[in-house]
């Protein structure tokens, strides 16, 4: 007999015997439960189900569904860059033509983030599901609309930049850039691997920003009853692949003409990104311009001469205004 949490959070007695079965059989086994609510579900909705049905260990399923999509969302958004690096024809589109990285930095980069995704971030992971129980975040079907998952991740990708931004700034101070910060600039020309090659503390600090906020959400929406939309954890997945790659994109060391930042108002992209790592400093916020502009902290030539801009004209405001 398996079982599975449905939305409401109790469990489901589904008369089925593993005994030995393959995931396929699981799924051929459960086609009398794939109508939920009066509709059919979705591919992905039986695809969920089906991998928690089969692996019995709710706790299990949800460590190891977390770090499986980490590392295929990682690598495999890297890849491809690695292979836009080996290919001469693509860097007419890079930000530093004349630093391009070698196979054996790709290697040694590799190599170090595969080490820290096994030593620092599978830990906590196995700690997500029961954390999902206590806040009632849903791991159930039907998937939330697709409406309010997306609004959902807006609120997301909104929120973890900010604390990006905060977090950032501050690994740039003294002590912080000089133990913590400074192996993430050990490459002033990114590129796809480098994104989470960081110190410990700092993958944790800033991941904080990436799950933090969703267990933020969770939690007020559970205070508040219904007053916000539940979170399901499929969202939460959908959240964790786009922010991956938005990091891998950011590091990229590429601005091309559909680049997202040429139709997505105020997004960073890696041109953003790159002049942080150019400059050392400046562009600190990860996902989007405006917090960088606010705060005059854009980093490069340009952005020194639209900040001088800036302060003449309050100068001169200011001027008027005593006179």
């Amino acid at each position: 007999m398996l079982t599975m949490f449905n939305t409401t959070y109790s469990l489901i007695d589904l008369p089925i015997a593993r005994n030995g079965s393959s995931i396929f059989q699981v799924y051929d086994a459960l086609q009398s439960n794939f109508t939920v609510r009066g509709r059919e579900l979705n591919i992905l909705e039986k695809l969920w189900m089906t991998w928690y049905v089969y692996m019995e260990n709710d706790i299990l399923a949800t460590g190891l569904l977390f770090f499986v999509v980490h590392e295929i969302s990682y690598f495999g958004r890297c890849i491809p860059w690695m292979v836009v690096d080996m290919i001469p024809f693509f860097r007419r589109w890079k930000i530093q033509p004349d630093k391009v990285p070698t196979a054996q930095e790709q290697w040694e980069c590799f190599k170090a983030v595969l080490k820290s995704h096994f030593l620092v971030e599978a830990l906590p992971i196995w700690l997500f599901h029961p954390l999902c129980s206590s806040l009632k975040i849903s791991i159930g079907v039907p998937f939330p609309s697709t409406s309010v998952m997306i609004s959902q991740i807006i609120l997301f990708f909104i929120c973890e930049d900010f604390w990006h931004y905060c977090a950032h700034r501050l690994f740039h101070y003294g002590w912080f850039y000089k133990n913590i910060h400074k192996q993430h600039h050990k490459y002033a020309a990114p590129f796809g691997f480098t994104a989470e090659y960081a110190h410990p503390v700092e993958v944790m600090s800033l991941g904080i920003g990436t799950v933090g906020f969703p267990i933020l959400y969770a939690y007020i929406a559970k205070s508040q009853g219904n007053a916000l939309p539940e979170l399901h954890l499929f969202t939460i997945t959908c959240w964790i692949i786009l922010r991956l790659f938005q990091a891998v994109d950011s590091h990229s060391g590429y601005d091309f003409p559909w680049s997202l930042n040429k139709f997505i108002p105020f997004w960073a992209g890696a041109a953003h990104h790159d002049m942080h790592h150019h400059y050392f400093i400046g562009n600190y916020a990860s996902s989007f311009t405006w917090l960088d502009f606010f705060f005059a902290t854009e980093a490069g030539p340009v952005a020194k001469k639209h900040r001088e801009r800036r302060s003449a004209k309050k100068a001169d405001v200011k001027m008027q205004r005593s006179l």
